[in-house]
């Protein structure tokens, strides 16, 4: 048997039909990285907020008492009487270092304030010594290494109280107490913060003392203990303003903003930030003007006004860079990503959390550097890239764990548990939830702890267990209210009302669906308020109030447009449209959902492929309730063309994009839209008999057929399954949505069974005869008086979701005759793809199969790791005998060479794809196999060198121009992959999009011996010139199946004679069906 190794798990793509609810995916926001780094930026955004000033030493927003300016050095006694050449330096170098810390110039300020630090030791500068080792602890904060930093605030403390330095002494205090705040010890902080005021009280520091009281409220205000740390924020504004301390006040007011945008008063936090940027203006602080911004861009951000929001952020950025501020430039860079993210708009956001990214990285920022790492997971996420997002929040782990940001490693597991969760690995996203639980426990973070206890809630919920999910909301309830979040508040009684809503106690939802929206418009939260509506609406469809649904949709949609939230415009169009079809307003249901998919459409510009793909799934639900709407009016032919918008359109815009290199048209950012009169073209094109399935959740199977002249025709087939279809309910409240597998339907059933049967029974005399006409019955006999009865005419099967795995050839009916008997076929991903390569075809009209073959077979085979039951091992793939016989013998049907053994390496193959008019690869094909997680799945098997490992996996392949007509993988499982809305993504979509137009795989794990024979038959019936490819692949399989070799096969045909099988047939050896249907066409077939 060739194998298939399953090398690496597959990303898992999630079902379409599983219902979405809204309020647990807004239960993601607690822990999604996005509103963390809007968190963090809050840190930064405000002075105080930058983090606790333990003393203006290491505080770099306004001008630090600790890092003394050099006429304050002239004015000390101690200096004047030291005023030589090595303590001027010294002081040159520390004031250097200070400018070099505040234009981000992290390296070059470690190495001035190093130089410093040697010449106060070697005079005995006692007192700048101690300034020096503050300035260090500062940068190594910054830098995120937090121990080292604690390590010289430490000797910086010791001399201090050596010399009796009072002042020194609560400044170095203050700065231990913001290290330990940065590792989440909030009570070791807050004792060092009393003790840093107390030294304040003492000596008469009134700005020291109000510095001290700022970092005690940032200490409770992280503790969500907001009250507390208003009193304190309040009486550091009192004691500025007695001062005269104008930055002071400023500081102050842009905390206190911070603390009431916590506890959801946003038009208080909003005022304050407005006369915190009054003052930064009047006294000409322009990276205070820039933190003032900031604030208010979050502000806005939080009350889903975006476009206000950006505005500030813009005007952030202009001033970060102008002053040379490269880290508020990361902060503003971070927060803008955050408010394209909230308007759908991914692929901008990336692209910023990308040089937020970079940012950190060069300045050196390993706390700003978690925080991009885990905005891109998010977007990722947002994008249905689970993979690449635990691979991003993995990183974002390992740096919180490596610079002890408890708060941050937190974060990151909270992150990667909704990442598993989406996937719906719902035990490794609770034990994730439950590391969070504890780390906020132990660090006191009270917030942090309802952030855990909802997404536990969450999980539960998605595993069915809704009381339990239902007891852990409420703990959240408890403590949202405890600590006056009133967001918090409104997020938890919405999750609790899901949960009702899922044990189908809807008048409980819908009173605490009613609290939650009361919240939302107290606070001015517009984004929550429509998430809510969106829930209300739920409700009262599933109780069947549908027109009480409308209505709370229609408000939900009014506020998507007023906030620009395209992606939520959508979605509340699509649950409108679907409320309408439920009402049997057919008409403006479709129209609505017709509006439904231009948004979605409109936000998938400039997208990679990958992206392409995931997002395209996310968005499936609007077609399918499209499609439902226009059926209903009988517009049958209009479904068809909506059916194919849905599928397959980032395949389709990379063959598009294939094709426009040749010609001078500039490369599409989105495929050219299909319509119907495009797909009786490609039917006329092609002379093809076009057979589409469409799946509705699992209550119909629609199947549209295109004959060769245009004419359409239109069956629907009911099942047995229930409207899964519910309204969507992604969440505008704070998150993305995230889905989860649904159970297996009826048709999924069928296919999985059949195919398991069909491989279980090749040593019996039995074929899975009844799975294989159930599934006939199913896909064929409604459409069977549609079909040619010309058997040499093709037809085209454009599968969805499992029937992409259905071997149509074996299907047999009532008579027991199977379909390859009666037709010609292959398959297609979509009409429009099958249209595409034909077209790429046509590009090689003058270009014969035999011009460069490039043939391979049982290379020396590399070494795979596998993944078993005892964990990962690492083995040597078998060697194929057939294989290699296999490609002998078509070299010589062929008139030339095959690559065998050593001569098969990988780098000879790839150097030989490019200009290869025909590639048979006959060898092992590995299923999942990737370089990493986030690859495309699948590889085949070369002979490894020692630059080479021997696999050529499927993005390799992607990036390849290929010129050949023709690709065939003689190998196992080599048709299978990642199945989405863009058909099988694997080793065949890599092929056909790096420019093959015609691409035959296998369906299962082949046989070698029996393989080897089918392909040499194919060979041997296209050497005669007598077939297209399809006729071709459709006589060899024929040939086994009624056990004639390839000249009995062909007198035959040329005779038109019935066959003589049927006598005493038992299907044995490579009768059955498991030898000869395993392998499809894919696209084009003549």
């Amino acid at each position: 048997m060739r194998y298939a190794a399953h090398a690496l798990p597959l990303a898992m793509f999630m079902a379409l039909f599983a219902p979405a609810v809204e309020v647990a995916a807004a239960q993601h926001l607690q822990v999604s990285e996005v509103f963390r780094e809007t968190k963090a930026y809050r840190l930064t955004v405000a002075p105080d907020v930058q983090g606790p000033q333990g003393s203006g030493i290491i505080n770099v927003v306004e001008e630090p008492q600790g890092l003394k300016s050099l006429s304050e050095a002239a004015a000390t006694p101690q200096r004047l009487a030291q005023a030589d050449d090595r303590k001027a330096e010294a002081d040159r170098l520390y004031q250097l270092g200070k400018q070099q810390f505040n234009t981000s110039q992290f390296q070059a300020a470690l190495e001035s304030w190093q130089a410093a630090l040697e010449l106060y030791q070697a005079m005995g500068s006692r007192e700048e010594e101690g300034d020096t080792l503050n300035a260090l602890g500062l940068l190594f904060r910054v830098a995120g290494q937090v121990p080292i930093a604690i390590d010289y605030h430490e000797q910086a403390l010791a001399i201090a109280r050596e010399i009796g330095d009072r002042q020194g002494e609560g400044n170095a205090l203050g700065n231990l107490g913001i290290a330990y705040f940065r590792l989440g010890q909030y009570q070791e902080a807050i004792a060092l913060y009393e003790q840093c005021l107390e030294i304040a009280r003492e000596i008469g520091d009134r700005r020291g003392e109000g510095t001290a009281l700022g970092n005690l409220g940032l200490a409770y205000a992280d503790l969500g203990q907001y009250q507390e740390a208003i009193a304190l924020f309040e009486q550091r504004l009192v004691i500025a303003h007695e001062i005269g301390d104008r930055r002071g006040e400023g500081t102050a007011l842009g905390n206190l903003g911070s603390a009431y945008r916590n506890l959801g008063q946003y038009q208080e936090a909003i005022a304050l930030f407005e006369q915190q940027l009054e003052i930064t203006r009047e006294i000409g602080d322009r990276r205070g003007e820039g933190h003032a911004l900031g604030n208010l861009g979050i502000a806005y951000d939080d009350l889903g006004q975006y476009q206000e929001a950006i505005a500030f952020y813009e005007q952030r950025l202009v001033i970060a860079r102008k002053i040379g501020d490269r880290r508020g430039e990361g902060h503003a860079l971070g927060n803008l990503g955050i408010a394209y993210t909230n308007l759908g708009q991914y692929q901008e956001a990336i692209a910023l959390f990308e040089q937020r990214l970079v940012i950190a990285r060069e300045i050196g920022d390993r706390r700003g550097e978690g925080h991009a790492l885990g905005n891109l997971g998010s977007a990722y996420a947002n994008l249905g890239q689970y993979q690449e997002a635990i691979a991003l929040f993995e990183q974002r782990l390992v740096i919180a764990h490596e610079i002890g940001d408890r708060r941050g490693e937190g974060t990151a597991l909270g992150n990667l548990g909704s990442a598993y969760r989406n996937l719906g690995q719902y035990q490794e996203a609770i034990a994730l939830f439950e590391q969070v639980l504890v780390i906020a426990r132990e660090i006191g973070d009270r917030r942090g702890e309802g952030h855990a206890l909802g997404n536990l809630g969450s999980a539960y919920a998605n595993l069915g267990q809704y009381q339990e999910a239902i007891a852990l909301f409420e703990q959240v309830l408890v403590i949202r209210r405890e600590i006056g979040d009133r967001r918090g508040e409104g997020t938890a009684l919405g999750n609790l009302g899901s949960a009702y809503a899922d044990l189908g106690q809807y008048q409980e939802a819908i009173a605490l669906h009613e609290q939650a929206l009361v919240i939302a418009r107290e606070i001015g939260n517009r984004q929550g308020e429509g998430a809510t509506l969106n829930n209300l609406g739920n409700a009262y469809a599933d109780l069947g109030q549908y027109q009480e649904a409308i209505a709370f949709y229609e408000q939900r949609l009014v506020i998507a447009r007023e906030i620009g939230d395209r992606a939520g415009e959508s979605l509340g169009l699509n649950n409108l449209g679907a409320a309408l079809g439920e009402t049997a307003q057919y008409n403006q249901a479709a129209i609505s959902l017709a509006q439904s998919i231009e948004v979605y459409e409109s936000l998938r510009t400039a997208l990679p492929d990958e992206q392409l793909i995931s997002l395209i799934d996310t968005q499936q639900r609007a077609y399918v309730n499209l499609k439902r709407a226009l059926v209903a009016q009988e517009k049958n032919d209009n479904a068809l063309a909506i059916s194919e918008r849905g599928r397959a359109q980032a395949f389709a815009l990379q063959l598009l994009r294939r094709l426009r290199q040749t010609s001078d048209d500039p490369a599409p950012d989105a495929p050219d839209l299909i319509t119907l009169e495009k797909i009786q073209q490609i039917a006329r094109d092609t002379d093809t008999t076009l057979v589409e399935y469409a799946l509705i959740a699992d209550l119909f199977l629609y199947i549209w057929v295109v004959q060769p002249s245009g004419e359409i025709e239109f069956r629907s087939v009911e099942l047995n399954g229930e409207d899964t279809d519910t309204p969507i309910a992604l969440s505008a409240l704070d998150g993305p949505l995230y889905r989860s597998t649904p159970d297996p339907s009826e048709v999924d059933t069928l296919v999985t069974d059949s195919r398991s049967i069909l491989i279980e029974s090749t040593d019996s005399t039995a074929t899975p005869t009844e799975k294989l006409q159930e599934l006939h019955q199913l896909l064929i006999d409604p459409i069977a008086d549609l079909l040619p009865t010309d058997s040499n005419a093709p037809v085209a099967f454009i599968p969805q979701g499992s029937l992409f795995h259905v071997p149509f050839a074996a299907l047999q009916d009532d008579n027991g005759t199977y379909l390859i008997e009666k037709h010609t076929l292959l398959t297609a991903p979509s009409i429009q793809v099958l249209g595409l390569a034909h077209d790429t075809a046509q590009t090689r009209s003058g270009q014969s199969l035999t011009t460069n073959p490039v043939i391979v077979g049982n290379p020396t085979m590399p070494e795979v790791t596998v993944s078993t039951p005892a964990g990962f091992v690492t083995n040597r793939l078998t060697p194929l005998a057939g294989a290699e016989a296999e490609a002998l013998q078509i070299a010589s049907v062929l008139n030339t060479t095959a690559l065998t053994d050593d001569q098969a390496t990988e780098a000879t193959v790839k150097a030989q794809l490019p200009n290869a008019s025909l590639i048979h690869l006959a060898t092992h094909g590995l299923l999942d196999y990737g370089e990493s997680p986030l690859d495309i799945p699948g590889a085949i098997a070369l002979a490894p060198t020692a630059t080479e490992d021997g696999l050529l996996t499927s993005g390799e392949i992607l990036d390849m121009e290929l010129q050949a007509d023709l690709a065939i993988l003689s190998a196992c499982d080599t048709g299978l992959g990642n199945i989405t809305g863009d058909g099988v993504v694997g080793l065949s979509r890599s092929l056909i999009t790096a420019g093959v137009p015609s691409v035959m795989v296998s369906l299962w794990a082949v046989n070698d011996a029996s393989t080897s024979r089918l392909m040499q038959r194919f060979y041997e019936f296209l050497a005669t010139d007598e077939f297209t490819k399809a006729e071709a692949l459709r006589q060899a399989q024929l040939s086994l199946l009624y056990g004639e070799d390839v000249e009995t096969r062909l007198e035959s045909v040329r005779a038109g004679a019935a066959p003589r099988y049927r006598e005493g047939f038992e299907p044995v050896g490579d009768r059955h069906p498991y030898h000869w249907a395993p392998f499809v066409l894919i696209g084009n077939g003549l």
